[in-house]
């Protein structure tokens, strides 16, 4: 499993209980925790229980965690645990939380308990509701237990949207086509809700780095346009690839000057005059290489994009798309469609650059995408709130059309239309090959954001959370 994900492992116990048994079994936690490959930052510094249960030891904790900048919290009570000094904790790390305690053993012959790590598992859930700090909940389980394995893994996705979202910086190149107000969005609100940024340059400055590389680096460029020999059939002159390369660059080296993790470009009309091609075997590029770009300046689909690779810890990437047309033979399939951004892994043949659907310009990307199970979602909003709008839906057979596309099928269209329609999202949306559905779920209670799910299925995504031996049985 790739991810970046470090977490700060805060067992607690309480002085009623033993002691040595909160020692024991958080000597397995972390046993456990090595085994399966998780990142963890330890505190047997900084007592010699390796423990947190007193003011002292949460305080060196704190500091610890800080200098490490832990990405999430997991408070694993190994006996009954202190429940206010986890929260005090939590509180002031202000980082995703993980809540779990190792089932109880059978009372021995004299009727004693040694841990009653459950007890104390309701005791900090609602101690740290009071001090306002959201928190996920892993069953009550054994190490063995898969239900352990799952939900630490599950955490660790939370805990990347998380990350990824807080604090997020997105180069935007140009702004947005004047036709399109659908994309328009509020960048002052989303620096003081969120903290995301926006990085604004101006087309020309676009150009002048394609141009500084045509002279100055054309290995480099080159380089890309040997890529897309290798790996893309090219239906265009090479003048023109020499130009989709440059472009690709270009927009790397801004991201990379401006500190962003993802791009929105104005893909149209301005662009086409200077340049003569289409952004979108360029776009297409860098999302391969794990740089979201999404099309049409649409700054929410940028944020839709980090957020749905973020949750999948970047094992798959995502495909930005158009909702466009209604299948013609099935009530409940639809045409994700656009120009040509999507990465070429995504696709169920080789990927050919070529003349888009709608522009006579050269540097589209044409390619049907896999079928299978994917998760569709769309960050959006207006009038100061903002949802996630997530859910299911599987790749299905359709007829031919250019650019990059799937035709899918969900559980019930009319429902899905209607929610697009009303709003607060447009026509644009990220699908994955992956379910990340439970996970944007529960990373949205971290972030401000209300989940939005477009079939009735918010039940089994609490059961799996909650680890439920669940399959989804819907699409």
């Amino acid at each position: 499993m790739k991810n970046n994900i470090k977490i700060g492992f805060a067992p607690t116990r309480r002085a009623i209980f033993s002691a040595p048994a909160a020692v024991r079994y958080a000597d397995l936690t972390r046993k456990k925790m090595t085994e399966l490959g998780i990142d963890f930052v330890d505190i047997t510094d900084v007592n010699e229980e390796g423990l947190l249960f007193d003011d002292a030891g949460r305080e060196k904790i704190a500091a610890k965690f800080k200098a490490a900048k832990i990405d999430g919290l997991f408070l694993a009570h190994e006996n009954f645990g202190t429940e206010y000094q986890c929260a005090r904790l939590a509180k002031e790390l202000n980082v995703p939380v993980l809540l779990w305690g190792p089932r109880d053993e059978r009372p021995n012959e004299q009727g004693g308990r040694e841990r009653d790590s459950q007890c104390g598992l309701f005791a900090t859930g609602k101690v740290l509701r009071r001090f306002d700090v959201p928190f996920t909940y892993l069953t009550n389980c054994s190490l063995d237990d898969p239900e352990f394995a799952r939900g630490m893994y599950d955490f660790l996705r939370v805990c990347s949207v998380v990350k990824a979202f807080r604090g997020l910086r997105i180069l935007q190149i140009g702004p947005r086509p004047f036709d399109f107000w659908s994309t328009m969005c509020n960048e002052g609100e989303l620096l003081e809700k969120f903290n995301i940024q926006l990085s604004p340059v101006p087309l020309p400055e676009l150009y002048q780095e394609m141009h500084r590389l045509e002279a100055k680096e054309p290995e480099k460029v080159q380089a890309v346009v040997d890529y897309c020999h290798e790996n893309m059939t090219c239906k265009i002159e090479d003048k023109y690839l020499v130009k989709v390369a440059s472009l690709k660059c270009a927009m790397r080296n801004l991201a990379d000057k401006y500190g962003c993790r993802a791009v929105a470009i104005q893909c149209w009309n301005a662009l086409q005059d200077e340049i003569g091609i289409m952004p979108c075997a360029a776009n297409s590029l860098l999302n391969e290489e794990g740089l979201p770009v999404v099309c049409e300046t649409d700054i929410h689909g940028a944020i839709t994009q980090v957020m749905v690779e973020a949750a999948d810890l970047g094992e798959h990437r995502g495909m930005f798309a158009d909702w466009t047309v209604r299948h013609p033979d099935n009530d409940n399939g639809e045409l994700l469609q656009h120009c040509g951004p999507w990465p070429i892994s995504v696709a169920k043949e080789k990927p050919t650059i070529c003349v888009p659907v709608a522009f006579p310009q050269n540097g589209a990307v044409s390619a049907e995408a896999k079928h299978g199970k994917v998760s569709i979602v769309r960050f959006d909003g207006d009038h100061g709130q903002y949802s996630l709008l997530l859910g299911h839906a599987k790749g299905i057979d359709g007829p031919y059309t250019r650019g990059t596309y799937l035709w899918i099928e969900v559980n019930d269209w009319k429902r899905l239309e209607a929610k697009i329609v009303e709003g607060p999202y447009i026509h644009h949306c990220v699908a994955i090959h992956a379910d990340v559905v439970p996970v944007l779920y529960e990373a949205c209670k971290y972030l401000g954001i209300t989940p939005d799910l477009y079939d009735p299925i918010e039940d089994k995504v609490k059961a799996y959370l909650h680890g439920e031996d669940l399959v989804f049985d819907e699409i």
